[in-house]
């Protein structure tokens, strides 16, 4: 190889990576900010939630959430009527729901959904638009309190109200886009297509690395978010430490965090208690108004 396809093919690699960093953002941490008198405020949106139209993917997620329903009704895994469970659940969505347009104005028009599905996986989720799915596994097997099921919950509709799908489908069609561009301009220049689909596949996993890395972030933001809604519904933040104590002794042999999607037990445990002092004035407020209408 002589050095001018050598300088040129560590030009654009160097070009290609250098454009998915600044198409996909820094990937930091969530900035986070006390509000004075308590509670907490992690600033604007990704601006790339601004490539996907939002009423498309509520739409989208309202269709999907209607087949995972009807499904579930076919297979007879959806909890209803009067089970101990789904009232727990909607009691705490009830608690949690009218604080969430402090997030994200938008949340008044949802059309907020509680449902329980009956399996062992220790799972919940929020989808955009406010459909909250539990499955009755991460309930039973955890034995969850009322008040690490409203961690859980906030958890959830954190990722909804700061519309983490919509900046995660954006940047996953980004990294496309400079992953096809990059593979295909590199083979142009080299006459290499070998060099191309290897600088092509190489791209790709920095690309799922990527992902997973800004996913991890959207989780913190989501346990710092959640923690805040918790607490002014009245539901002790506290648990959060629990909870993932539980969830830890859970998933022994998980992977490691830097290959996760979901920080490890130990980090999320001390990022909460990092932020549970701006947290538990909310707690005592709702508790003591709790109190008074007694």
């Amino acid at each position: 190889m002589n050095l001018t396809i050598q300088s040129a093919r560590q030009y654009l690699v160097t070009l290609c990576c250098a454009a998915s960093i600044a198409m996909l953002g820094t990937g930091c941490a969530p900035q986070v900010r006390v509000v004075k008198g308590g509670g907490i405020d992690v600033g604007e949106q990704s601006s790339l939630t601004s490539l996907v139209p939002a009423a498309e993917l509520e739409h989208a997620s309202h269709l999907q959430y209607d087949q995972m329903l009807e499904q579930a009704g076919k297979k007879k895994i959806l909890v209803k009527g009067k089970d101990p469970r789904l009232l727990r659940l909607n009691r705490i969505a009830k608690r949690i729901i009218p604080f969430s347009a402090r997030i994200n104005p938008r949340a008044r028009e949802w059309k907020w959904e509680v449902n329980l599905f009956k399996s062992k996986q220790l799972n919940a989720f929020c989808m955009p638009g406010g459909k909250i799915a539990f499955y009755t596994g991460i309930i039973d097997r955890l034995k969850l309190t009322d008040n690490e099921i409203a961690i859980i919950m906030g958890h959830e509709i954190a990722h909804a109200l700061r519309e983490h799908a919509r900046s995660r489908i954006a940047k996953s069609r980004l990294t496309e886009i400079g992953t096809s561009v990059g593979g295909a301009v590199l083979g142009a220049l080299t006459g290499n297509a070998q060099a191309a689909n290897m600088v092509q596949t190489g791209a790709q996993i920095g690309g799922k690395l990527l992902t997973l890395r800004f996913s991890r972030n959207d989780e913190s933001e989501a346990d710092v978010v959640g923690l805040d809604l918790a607490a002014r519904a009245g539901y002790d933040p506290r648990a959060g430490v629990t909870l993932w104590r539980k969830m830890t002794a859970a998933s022994k042999g998980a992977p490691p965090t830097w290959l996760s999607t979901h920080p490890a037990g130990k980090n999320r445990i001390a990022e909460i208690e990092k932020y549970l002092p701006a947290v538990m004035p909310l707690y005592h407020k709702a508790k003591t108004k709790q109190r008074h209408r007694k």
